[in-house]
């Protein structure tokens, strides 16, 4: 109760919801945010599709990716890494999907037949990018204006413990709070052997490979990091991508210095107008410093939103928006 960055969303986000309805009845259109990002489905508030979004990003910036159906079998997959020249691990997650629902690092072929009897949905397979730094990037442009800016930086430290050459991986997990909450998805992710194998003193043991904040990732405040060089190369990757202003590139890099430069770098994905900035869930981060910049970014969502309304961009009828919703609650239906 007291580490707000655990509250469910919909506690967390009590206060918003006023200033959002402040932002419907000044853009007079329950679905105004549509307008932010054109190229992207619904604005990319909820249900995009990610292969859609990989589609409209250059081919340089992301990694091999590739769209199965939920039929798809071992065999089929295997067959295609071998064509593109992908090996264990790989990184597989649904098409449309949110806040690390299963998105998984696959290691060998069992563990993909396993994966295969669980999703239900469209699903892509993505290369495993194995660089040391993920982070979440908010980026966003005024249409009116010749350069965007990054506003918001997250650094990711994956979930893991370190051994004292005497207790197990279990009681490791158990007394660190953070790996605690995981134990369901750690069993389902290892072989029970695993939790009684003993880390040497000092060993590191990386538990969870994805950078997601309902998977013990750890969001760290990286703001520090941003400068005009960081500024300048965001803007020309960003406006690459046709008719996109708002929202967050979620990456892997070798160094925040080669992103500076644009080097050594994958996008693998990229959210539109749902996206958060992450910094804000750092441990003991002020909840109302945290409020602030929410706001600060409904704020500038709905003013992009209204700026590419005023050249021609329409907002999506209420009509055509409770229908995306409608289509939204039945995807998620069949998650179940």
């Amino acid at each position: 109760m007291t580490h707000w960055e655990y509250w469910p969303f919909n506690v967390l986000y009590i206060p918003v919801y006023p200033y959002f309805t402040w932002q419907i009845i000044k853009r007079r259109s329950y679905f105004f945010f549509t307008a932010s990002n054109p190229s992207i489905d619904f604005g990319g508030m909820l249900g995009e599709s990610k292969s859609a979004i990989f589609d409209i990003i250059p081919e340089q910036y992301i990694p091999f990716t590739h769209k199965l159906a939920p039929d798809a079998d071992v065999a089929t997959i295997t067959q295609l890494m071998t064509v593109n020249n992908l090996q264990y691990p790989v990184i597989l997650k649904p098409d449309v999907g949110e806040r690390g629902w299963m998105v998984r690092k696959i290691k060998n072929d069992q563990e993909l037949a396993a994966y295969l009897e669980e999703i239900k949905v469209d699903f892509l397979l993505q290369e495993y990018v194995d660089l040391p730094l993920e982070l979440g990037v908010f980026y966003y442009r005024y249409p009116n204006q010749a350069r965007g800016k990054v506003s918001s930086i997250v650094a990711k430290e994956m979930l893991f413990v370190t051994g004292d050459g005497q207790r197990t991986m279990r009681q490791l997990i158990d007394e660190k709070p953070r790996a605690r909450f995981q134990v369901e998805e750690l069993e389902k992710a290892n072989d029970p052997g695993f939790f009684e194998t003993v880390p040497a003193k000092g060993e590191r043991v990386e538990l969870v490979s994805i950078g997601n904040h309902c998977k013990g990732t750890k969001f760290l405040n990286a703001n520090d990091w941003i400068n005009e060089d960081l500024h300048q190369a965001i803007d020309q990757m960003a406006q690459e991508i046709p008719d996109f202003y708002f929202g967050r590139f979620d990456l892997r890099c070798s160094s925040i210095e080669d992103l500076r430069k644009l080097e050594n770098f994958k996008i693998m994905e990229l959210n539109g107008a749902g996206a958060e900035p992450g910094h804000i869930y750092q441990p003991g981060y002020p909840l109302l410093k945290a409020y602030q910049s929410i706001y600060h970014h409904i704020g500038v969502l709905s003013k992009i939103s209204y700026l590419n309304h005023r050249r021609g961009i329409p907002y999506w009828s209420t009509k055509r928006g409770l229908a995306k919703m409608k289509e939204i609650k039945a995807y998620n239906r069949q998650k179940d």
